[in-house]
This record gives structure tokens, C-alpha cells and sequence, in this order.
């Protein structure tokens, strides 16, 4: 409404690859960052992959004086990795940590020990009146390999954890502001799904003007960090990283420029990350009415999404199925075979063992052997036994929004 204040909001947004030890030129890449932030001076900055706490509070030092508000997600064994920098104050915290990401036998990926999550903070808005921004930092499972994606029906019910996350979350915001490496291509079904079912716009799409990597796009083959073989078949790279925004209620979002960083930092030979930043100047501004939540769970493809993406966390159930039997059998032939050991054992003791015993040190080497094989098959069904639970649940909630879908388009 003419005459109401506005605010032209700048973003910031990174996966910074910062894992102690493994990542290349970790600590110079974090300073690197910090003078960068220090000098934009951004109103917020939603970074992701910061696994070192040592490393958020050298940035919360460095940013002290322009960015004065800031929060550290803790989650899982060595962290979320994610952390909010902001401009105005912030209110409110919560994370949320999904409830499957990926296996922890999976040691060569790690994305269990990190604990996935959703970050929410709730920030006060200056220079608006009664308006608040509900922001998200978060970060998805990996792919590693889009041909055999063992890992799909996991991101999908991650990506429908934070649709619903979004959606009960967000009804007293007047703004939502989603930033993070989704770790999915933009016409995927995961992606298809938490927009549909949230009402989120892209600001790639909806950006007035766009600065930065062909197509937005956030790994580039011209990344001295980034693995050249996964890019094979996309010469100019994909586009993972995200900023993703909607109004609730009597507010205006607009996205007025998108920016993403290209090559190396200014005057120096490396880049910020294996990613590449992306920056958006948000235009909000107040209407004269309150619109209410808009949610496009109205739209005419949103059915097939959700239709589509039940059937792949349908397949993960069955394959989770599998595992958690094939688990349980291994657990139980090995309980039978100490219960075998154990009766040949007490039949020894009692003198009723004829002929040549049985060797006292390949005897108790088997045993330890099938303690072993014991304690990891138990372990092995009861996770599975969780993963079959929690792929349930989620294939059972898209089946009652479908059946909703279908009843009232």
C-alpha cells in the first residue's frame, strides 16, 4: 500500500565446506569469508557445512559490529553445520532434526554422524511494523550418485519433514525466507514437492536481475574444490543452493536481484567454497489487507508430485523391509550358534564329549565371532526396524494429503 514503509532485504547464502581436517584450505577459506561478509554487510547470512565451532566463533568475532545477532545449530556427532548471522535482532530458535539421514555404516559419506536438520530463527524486522521473518538454514542428504540414488527416498522424506516443518511453522510469520543447499536439482521431485506443498517461490525464477554462473547455477566445473567426474554430464554445472521466500500474510515479497559468487575470492587464487554463494536483495512490503496463508496445495500438478514421490518412498520402504529381515535372520542364526557353542561347552564341562575336543582356541575364537556378528546384526534390525517405521509414517502422510488433493482440487 502507498505510503507504508518497505524494506530492501539482502541475503546471503553459502555451503561453506568447512570440515576440520578434510576440507582444503579450511581456515583460510573462513577468513576469506568473513572479510567478504564484513565488508557487504548483509542484513542476514544463512551459512551451511560450518562443522567447527571454532570456526563460527572466529566469524561470530570478526562480524561482530555489523552483524551483532547470531546462532550455532547443534545436532548429531559432529553437528549440524548450521548458523545464522543477522542484522536484526533474533527472537526465537528452534532446530529440527530429521528423522532419517542416510546409514551409519555409510562411514565414507558421514551424513548420519552430522544430523541433518532445519534450523529456524524468528527475527524482528526494523523499520516494518509487526512484521517478522521466519528464516531457515538447513542442509539434505547428499546425492553422490544421481544414476543408483540410494539415498533418494531419505531426502524425499526429509524434503516433505521441512515442507510440513515450513507449513506449521510459519503460520504466525509474515515472512518465510528458506536458504540451503537442498542437495536437488531444480526439477526434481523433491524440490517440486517442498515448493508445492509450501508455497515457496524460487528467487531465481522470480528475480527481476540475475548476476553470476549460467543458469544459477551453485557447482561449477571451474571449482578448483569441486569432484570434475560427478559434473560430467552437466557442462556448466547444477544449480543445488537455494534461496526460496513467500509472504503469509499482509506482506509483499518480491526479488529484486540474484547474485552468485563466480570464481576465485578477490584478489587471491582460491574460491570461497566448492560452492558457490548466492545473494538476494528481497523488496517486502506492507499491503493495505491481510491475505492470509497462501499455500499452493491447490495446483494441478501437485498431485502427480506427491503421487510420484509416495511411490519412491515406497520403494525405500521395501528395500528397508529387505534389510530389516535379512538383518534379523543374521542376528538370529548367530544367536543359535552360541546357544550350539554353549551346549558343547556344558556338555564338555560334564564329561560328555567324546573323542578329540574341540580345539580351546578355534573355539573361542568362533565365539567372539559370532558375538560379533550377533551385537552388529541386532544393531543393523533395529535400525532398519526404525527406517521401515519412519518411511511408513511418511508414505501414510502423502497418501492422506493425496486422497485431500483428489477430493477437493
Amino acid at each position: 500500500m502507498e505510503g507504508d514503509p518497505a524494506l530492501r532485504l539482502r541475503v546471503f547464502d553459502l555451503n561453506c565446506w568447512a570440515i576440520r581436517y578434510l576440507s582444503k584450505r579450511r581456515q583460510e577459506r573462513i577468513q576469506l569469508i568473513g572479510d567478504m561478509l564484513r565488508q557487504e554487510d548483509f542484513d542476514l547470512v544463512l551459512l551451511q557445512e560450518v562443522w567447527s565451532e571454532r570456526d563460527y566463533s572466529d566469524l561470530k568475532v570478526k562480524l561482530r559490529g555489523c552483524y551483532p545477532f547470531s546462532h550455532y545449530f547443534r545436532s548429531g556427532v559432529i553437528g549440524s553445520g548450521l548458523c545464522v548471522f543477522s542484522r536484526f535482532p533474533i527472537l526465537d530458535t528452534l532446530l529440527y532434526q530429521y528423522s532419517l539421514n542416510g546409514y551409519p555404516y555409510m562411514l565414507q559419506h558421514g551424513d548420519w554422524f552430522c544430523g541433518k536438520s532445519v534450523g529456524l530463527v524468528i527475527i524482528k524486522i526494523s523499520g516494518i511494523e509487526s512484521a517478522s521473518l521466519l528464516p531457515c538454514s538447513h542442509q539434505l542428504h547428499a546425492e553422490y550418485c544421481r544414476e543408483k540414488d540410494a539415498y533418494l527416498p531419505h531426502r524425499l522424506v526429509q524434503a516433505w519433514e521441512l515442507a510440513q516443518f515450513i507449513r506449521h511453522t510459519s503460520k504466525a510469520a509474515d515472512v518465510v525466507l528458506l536458504g540451503g543447499d537442498l542437495n536437488m536439482h531444480p526439477e526434481d521431485v523433491g524440490i517440486q514437492l517442498l515448493r508445492g506443498w509450501t508455497g515457496l517461490r524460487d528467487a531465481f525464477a522470480e528475480a527481476t536481475h540475475f548476476e553470476g554462473c549460467e543458469d544459477g547455477c551453485t557447482l561449477v566445473p571451474n571449482n578448483c574444490f569441486t569432484d570434475k567426474s560427478e559434473l560430467l554430464p552437466f557442462p556448466l554445472g547444477i544449480r543445488i543452493d537455494y534461496i526460496l521466500y513467500k509472504a503469509i500474510s499482509r506482506f509483499m515479497v518480491k526479488c529484486e536481484e540474484l547474485k552468485t559468487t563466480t570464481g576465485t575470492a578477490p584478489g587471491t587464487d582460491v574460491p570461497f567454497s566448492d560452492h558457490e554463494a548466492v545473494m538476494a536483495t528481497l523488496h517486502i512490503q506492507k499491503q493495505g489487507q491481510a491475505g492470509g496463508a497462501t499455500l499452493t496445495t491447490a495446483e494441478p500438478m501437485l498431485a502427480d508430485v506427491v503421487t510420484e514421490a509416495r511411490t519412491e518412498v515406497g520403494v525405500g520402504l521395501r528395500a528397508a523391509q529387505q534389510q530389516c529381515s535379512s538383518s534379523g535372520r543374521m542376528a538370529l542364526l548367530a544367536l543359535l550358534l552360541l546357544l550350539l557353542q554353549a551346549m558343547a561347552a556344558l556338555g564338555a564341562l560334564a564329561g560328555l564329549d567324546a573323542g578329540q575336543p574341540f580345539p580351546k582356541l578355534s573355539f573361542c575364537l568362533l565365539a567372539f565371532l559370532a558375538i560379533g556378528i550377533l551385537l552388529l546384526a541386532t544393531g543393523l534390525h533395529l535400525f532398519h526396524t526404525m527406517e521401515v517405521k519412519m518411511l511408513q509414517s511418511t508414505e501414510e502422510q502423502m497418501w492422506m494429503v493425496l486422497r485431500t488433493l483428489q477430493e477437493h482440487p
